[in-house]
């Protein structure tokens, strides 16, 4: 007579169990701290600066921050897989600029949007094949495209600012719906979007894999090569969306449009509790870094800082949001 026995249910080691907890807390407590530093600050502007505390200016603030919080919400895929992608700034500059030279040849509204959203996701094409099928170090490779494409959008410009007779899409940067500017919806919506994606999805849990160990992620039969590339793809799309807005709220496109953009997107995702080594981290976390900085940045214009020092207390700031990362993965044992 013969028995069958069934394997009891597995169950993650202790160890593991604990560990896994004790990430989810670091998460949890990242963005309660940024959180918290946020509140702190809004309180300290509005006290210091009674101005910053009115509608017009705080729906100012988030007009302003639409464009950087963008770049970072795409940024955060590629941190995550452990990346980087230095390119987004000189991508944004491009993107405005592929818009702008379309409305100058009087295309179609949908046409310049298209254009600079296609424009984007190319940029972030090249980028991926040469990370994930190359294998060359994202940090060399984008570091370069920030420099050719920048150098593309000055001979793209002639080096001066182009400004043609009208665009079907200014609304996209000016106008509100309900007294909410749009591209402050469009920055909600990104970030809903991103959110579901990398919450909700096949997708966003190989992202966390491949950050948190890409060797294990390729064995256990995760496509790592292809996620990889479709991350950069996902920062030079934000990268395009980040473009029009900008070149919707200007009605042109300048040389250095976009200049610095990537560090202040990088100083944003860190700030919010995302690691530079990768596999920790959220887009809720970004989201607060991103409004951190815009916060900082405006109650610095109405206190009449200059921009020089702005420039210099900016630059800290990054300083210090690489320092945090690296004292939350010693905290870790990363």
């Amino acid at each position: 007579m013969s028995t069958t026995t069934t394997a009891p249910p597995s169950v993650p080691p202790v160890g593991d169990a604990r560990r896994s907890a004790f990430r989810q807390f670091l998460d949890r407590s990242d963005q309660l701290g940024i959180g918290v530093a946020l509140v702190l600050l809004v309180v300290l502007m509005a006290i210091i600066a009674p101005y910053f505390w009115s509608v017009n200016n705080l729906l100012e603030v988030m007009r302003q921050v639409s464009a950087i919080a963008i770049l970072a919400a795409g940024g955060t895929f590629v941190i995550l897989t452990a990346g980087i992608d230095l390119s987004v700034g000189s991508a944004l500059g491009v993107t405005a600029m592929v818009a702008i030279v379309l409305s100058s040849a009087d295309a179609p509204a949908i046409v310049s949007i298209v254009g600079a959203l296609a424009a984007g996701a190319v940029i972030g094409a090249i980028n991926g094949v040469f990370i994930s099928r190359f294998a060359l170090p994202a940090f060399i490779v984008t570091l370069a495209a920030l420099t050719f494409l920048r150098g593309f959008v000055y001979v793209g410009t002639g080096g001066t600012t182009l400004i043609p007779d009208s665009i079907g899409y200014g609304w996209i940067g000016q106008d509100s719906i309900l007294g909410v500017p749009y591209a402050v919806v469009i920055m909600l919506v990104v970030y809903v979007v991103g959110w579901f994606v990398l919450n909700r999805t096949v997708f966003g849990r190989q992202v966390m894999a491949i950050g948190g160990n890409a060797e294990a992620a390729r064995l256990s039969g995760i496509p790592v090569r292809r996620v990889i590339f479709l991350v950069y793809v996902i920062s030079g799309l934000t990268a395009g969306v980040a473009g029009l807005i900008v070149a919707s709220r200007l009605e042109s496109a300048v040389p250095d449009l976009g200049t610095g953009y990537e560090l202040n997107a990088i100083a944003a995702i860190v700030l919010g509790g995302t690691s530079l080594a990768g596999g920790r981290g959220s887009l809720v976390g970004t989201f607060i870094g991103a409004i951190f900085i815009a916060v900082i940045t405006n109650g610095m214009t109405l206190l009449n800082v200059q921009s020089f020092y702005q420039q210099i207390i900016m630059g800290f700031v990054i300083l210090l949001a690489v320092l945090i990362d690296r004292l939350r993965r010693g905290t870790a044992g990363d």
